[in-house]
């Protein structure tokens, strides 16, 4: 898919291809040595070139660092993400995102400028994150691993398809349906981003290589002004999202005071022991599910109690900093990084994929049980 653009004085190529595709190889590759652009730009944003550029990377990911600044979603997310394309592409016996590769090195072979032009993805997975009410990000989260299972079935054939999304979107396809919030951040803002860092440039001759399902949108927006700032910040939590996450802890405090004062003794150490079970309990059996070390289950559940009463700490970050504490990952960890978020198995057996997972599911055995614990306390009344 080959489109030719006009803005001001460049001409633009702008070349649609699936990130998964040998024809789209051949393409750039043909495109890029018969043009001698000025430049090409690529639809790939800082952290995902040096990831084609340094295979290593992993082995200076700094876990507890992630854990303390709240990232492990988006990390977690970015490894299923690599490891749906990764399999995709050895299915079809490609190497993933080859088409990017191929236009860095033919560019580079022109004497061509490599230019950026996607967001960050962990600005864009933090815009879709904020986006997102409870239970939708549980089912992105489900979705995300069910997404694992899913690429046997995908044939030759199906890569017409994807030519119409990218990876992104492929992933987040029936999540994306009833919420069109995703759909906006994933494509319409990354449509706009990628216009304006085409635009952005440098020379008169550029070739912009995309995947295919961003075309449209960039010829929409080619002649369009467009500012970027905003589009690079995560939006600040509502104001909703914010009374509630204080208001629950304040609720259920209140829920023991009157307990003791109006029902007594024994009835709000009823309502304390329902509490410390359901959050301890349902903290412990996430972080068992993700195959945590005994003493990480242990802090899970003493944590959890205390954690739900205080917005700014989460059971999962206590269990995660005890995880990489108790099981630190090494370099050999690192190092099979790329090839153990291949599988569903690889993702619990890696020691730093299941840092990651017994904080996500401590955090959703924590919330769990914040609201089986209240029916119960309400019981006691």
């Amino acid at each position: 898919m080959i489109n030719n653009l006009i803005f001001e004085d460049k001409e633009i190529i702008l070349v649609g291809t699936a990130h998964v595709s040998k024809e789209s190889v051949d393409l750039v590759k043909s495109i890029i040595e018969e043009t001698h652009p000025d430049s090409v730009c690529v639809e790939l944003c800082e952290s995902r070139y040096q990831s084609i550029r340094q295979q290593g990377r992993w082995q200076n990911t700094n876990i507890i660092k992630v854990i303390k600044e709240k990232k492990t979603f988006l990390l977690l997310s970015n490894l299923i993400l690599a490891s749906f394309q990764k399999r995709i592409a050895a299915k079809l016996d490609v190497q993933p995102g080859q088409e990017m590769i191929q236009a860095i090195n033919s560019a580079e072979d022109v004497g061509a400028v490599i230019h950026l032009a996607d967001r960050d993805i962990r600005v864009t997975l933090a815009r879709v994150w904020r986006t997102m009410g409870l239970f939708n990000k549980l089912k992105l989260i489900f979705q995300l691993l069910l997404s694992m299972g899913e690429v046997g079935e995908i044939s030759e054939e199906d890569i017409e398809k994807m030519k119409q999304q990218d990876v992104l979107e492929a992933v987040l396809e029936e999540v994306g349906k009833t919420m069109p919030a995703i759909h906006k951040t994933l494509i319409d803002e990354r449509d706009l981003y990628l216009t304006e860092k085409i635009r952005q440039a440098p020379g008169k001759k550029i070739v912009a290589v995309v995947g295919a399902g961003h075309v449209p949108g960039i010829k929409k927006n080619i002649d369009k002004s467009i500012d970027l700032a905003p589009l690079e910040v995560s939006p600040p939590k509502s104001r909703s999202a914010v009374i509630l996450k204080w208001a629950i802890p304040v609720f259920i405090g209140l829920m023991f005071v009157y307990g003791f004062f109006a029902g007594g003794t024994r009835a709000g150490t009823d309502m304390l022991t329902w509490w410390i079970v359901a959050n301890g309990l349902l903290a412990g059996l996430g972080a068992t599910l993700a195959f945590a070390h005994p003493f990480t289950i242990l802090a899970s559940i003493i944590a959890a109690p205390l954690t739900s009463l205080n917005p700014m700490i989460a059971a999962g970050w206590v269990s995660g900093m005890v995880e990489a504490f108790t099981r630190k990952p090494k370099v050999k960890d690192f190092e099979k990084l790329p090839d153990d978020i291949l599988s569903f198995k690889g993702f619990w057996r890696n020691k730093v994929t299941r840092i990651l997972l017994v904080v996500l599911f401590t955090n959703l055995g924590s919330s769990l049980g914040t609201f089986v614990a209240i029916p119960l306390m309400a019981r006691v009344l």
